[in-house]
């Protein structure tokens, strides 16, 4: 049976709730639903990118990598210049717990060395009626925090007048695994600030050419296409030979990074570009230049952040590769130089083949280079995938 009809002129009767609005009303979602439904953006980029196992397991791998760089002196069982003239070339030493059948803890055997008058090696062998137990959280060689602060505080130390190099000795006695340690907090941010410098470049001048359009955007294509046609390894050759020997460590630093930056600019700009000629159609672009704002409010505002997520996991694919070049150029001669210290630089012992074949601990700081490229790739194809978390 229906209510019967007002008559006509008599204003109709209806019901207007002055309860506060609830956007987020849970009338007719389970709890499960509402915590699906009502998750933010984050949280669900969050919640996919758990799922790729290999993306979390690097992206803590790499966290763990950089908060280690802030605290390199601690960690490295020597200082970055300690020479040990007794041990040149001491292959690495094996780090053992049981000694005669008994549990000792952590030590390793002492290190005696014999000139072989044949093929004038050192050749090391462990005495194993010396034990030296290793000592932890203890007081070692000297160092300034960050070129600040005198300290002598370690992770780890070799025993009083002992000896511990678990990763062996380069020619000049000193230990690779510290060298490894301290090179960390070079090549890991040369990669930041390089991407920095990219980044930056990038979503200018590719937002710019795809906001715009016409003879800028023209103009930004021919010379991506020239920087692109151009072999990258001479080109890095070539810029890094233009920086004069005079100039000091920290600035031949600054300027690998700067040119590593310079170079990489051109596909983040071209990505940028793309996404920004399909979004400045939309109708709340239309919206914001009616309402009369500049053109570098409506790409930094409106525009970027649309797709700030694929920025984010393209610059995470491009950081290995800056890693990669600042290891070449310094492999090469042309990069970093002592006293500064880089995986690119350690590995300059091992250029020869005969050094390889007698000292082959020296190839160990690439071991460093590999994991760090393979944990950025995996990161990003992590990102890459949570970055559209409804996929």
């Amino acid at each position: 049976m229906t209510a019967p009809l007002p008559p006509p002129g008599a204003p109709l009767q209806h019901y207007v709730s002055t309860a506060p609005f609830d956007p987020y009303s849970v009338e007719a979602m389970t709890a499960g639903q509402a915590k699906v439904y009502q998750a933010s953006q984050l949280r669900l980029m969050w919640w996919k990118f758990k799922k790729h196992r290999i993306a979390l397991i690097s992206g803590i791998f790499l966290l763990a990598a950089y908060l280690a760089i802030v605290v390199a002196e601690f960690l490295a069982p020597y200082n970055l210049h300690t020479r040990n003239m007794d041990f040149i070339h001491a292959p690495p030493q094996r780090v053992r717990m049981f000694h005669d059948g008994q549990l000792v803890g952590p030590f390793v055997y002492g290190r005696t060395m014999e000139l072989d008058m044949e093929t004038l090696r050192r050749v090391y062998s462990d005495n194993t009626a010396d034990v030296q137990r290793l000592r932890f959280f203890c007081s070692g060689d000297p160092y300034k925090f960050w070129g600040l602060w005198e300290a002598s505080f370690h992770l780890v130390c070799p025993a009083k007048d002992g000896q511990f190099f678990a990763l062996g000795t380069d020619r000049l006695g000193r230990d690779v695994l510290s060298r490894i340690i301290y090179g960390a907090r070079i090549s890991l941010t040369i990669g930041l600030i390089g991407i920095a410098v990219s980044f930056t470049l990038g979503i200018v001048i590719g937002g710019l050419a795809g906001y715009h359009g016409g003879y800028l955007d023209l103009m930004v294509q021919r010379v991506i296409e020239v920087l692109q046609s151009i072999p990258s390894i001479p080109l890095w050759m070539a810029l890094a030979a233009i920086m004069p020997v005079s100039w000091s460590p920290i600035l031949v630093y600054l300027g690998i990074t700067v040119i590593l930056g310079l170079l990489d600019w051109t596909g983040l700009a071209r990505a940028v570009r793309s996404k920004l000629l399909a979004l400045r159609e939309e109708d709340y672009v239309l919206a914001a230049q009616l309402m009369g704002a500049k053109s570098s409010r409506i790409i930094g505002r409106h525009l970027v952040p649309g797709f700030m997520s694929h920025l984010i996991a393209s610059a995470t694919i491009s950081i290995p590769g800056m890693i990669l070049g600042e290891t070449a150029l310094s492999f090469l001669g042309l990069g970093l130089r002592p006293p500064i210290t880089s995986w690119g630089i350690l590995l300059t012992e091992a250029r020869s083949v005969s050094v390889i074949a007698f000292y082959p601990w020296l190839l160990y700081p690439m071991i460093p280079v590999i994991l760090v490229i393979l944990a950025f790739n995996f990161l990003g194809d992590g990102l890459r995938d949570a970055a559209d978390p409804y996929k």
